[in-house]
């Protein structure tokens, strides 16, 4: 954003002519924000299922988010095993079909600083008021879109695991309708090979 606070939208006219003082009316797809909003989420619970297969040393390293997929960069000295992989999908798989609620209340920084309990990155610039992502088990600082429930994710696959930097690692994931998909090409695959 070009100034603190202030939220900008970016478009381009394709008709017609703008004036200063003209008002717009700024439709959302909601259908690509839903999607936008289970990858995020599910980059939450994957950090959180992380620490819960490797170890509280995973610390994350840069994510990104998008309707198609997600992208996650974590610490961590080796490559995952197939048993480590399956691991992490089956408890984001559980924690989609408990289907908690996904809340968020804003807290001063100040509070958040001392608390283990709340995931926060080193080196972001936080403000004196900061926004926590909280399902119950996963509660970390975040200002993005996320879902409502975690539910809505529907389901989790990751299509892909490798190294990015030393003692960096990279997942690649898909829910929803792409993990739908992730599992068909195996199928057809296979059919291919019978």
């Amino acid at each position: 954003a070009p100034y603190k606070g202030l939220i900008a939208h970016k478009g381009k006219l394709e008709q017609g002519t703008l004036q200063v003082g003209d008002s717009l009316n700024a439709i959302i797809d909601r259908e690509r924000r839903q999607k936008i909003a289970n990858n995020h989420t599910a980059t939450h619970l994957l950090h959180w299922a992380l620490h819960q297969v490797l170890g509280e040393h995973v610390k994350q390293a840069g994510s990104v988010v998008d309707p198609q997929r997600l992208r996650f960069d974590f610490s961590h000295h080796k490559a995952l095993s197939l048993d480590e992989i399956r691991q992490i999908e089956d408890l984001i798989n559980e924690r989609i079909r408990e289907n908690q609620p996904v809340k968020w209340y804003e807290m001063k920084y100040d509070e958040v600083q001392g608390r283990d309990d709340i995931k926060q990155f080193f080196g972001e610039k936080y403000g004196s008021l900061v926004r926590v992502i909280d399902i119950d088990y996963s509660k970390e600082l975040c200002g993005g879109t996320h879902t409502s429930a975690v539910g809505n994710i529907g389901l989790f696959r990751i299509a892909k695991e490798g190294s990015i930097a030393a003692g960096i690692r990279r997942i690649e994931a898909v829910t929803g309708k792409e993990a739908e998909m992730l599992s068909r090409q195996g199928e057809d695959a296979l059919l291919q090979i019978a």
